[in-house]
């Protein structure tokens, strides 16, 4: 069973950093993409980065250079480095990857971002 939970998240100043963690059970992250996703009040969950089986990675327009996506295949976790946070990206921060055609969630982390 693939299992994935999220840590990291919590209250910072806006322009401040964050580094939140994905850990994964039952899939190598290695071997499959993994992704981040916000569910931001008020909007829909989006997709903010996405590192591919073979290492290469994706990120929303609105984080790019900004956010960097890594994975650590020996503890099979994958992080999230925030950087120059902003209000506006509060929100909860889900890992996200498919198994056997079906989306696997984590239960989220909250992160809150305060003028």
């Amino acid at each position: 069973q693939v299992r994935l939970v999220e840590s990291g998240g919590g209250l910072v100043q806006a322009g401040d950093s964050l580094r939140l963690s994905c850990a994964a059970s039952g899939i190598p992250v290695g071997r499959t993409t993994m992704d981040w996703y916000r569910q931001i009040p008020g909007k829909e969950r989006e997709l903010v980065a996405r590192i591919s089986s073979d290492g290469t990675t994706e990120y929303a327009d609105s984080v790019r250079g900004r956010f960097t996506i890594s994975r650590n295949w020996p503890r099979n976790m994958v992080f999230l480095e925030m950087n120059s946070l902003k209000v506006e990206e509060t929100g909860v921060y889900f890992c996200n990857t498919i198994s056997r055609s079906r989306d696997v969630w984590g239960p989220g982390t909250q992160v809150t971002v305060s003028s």
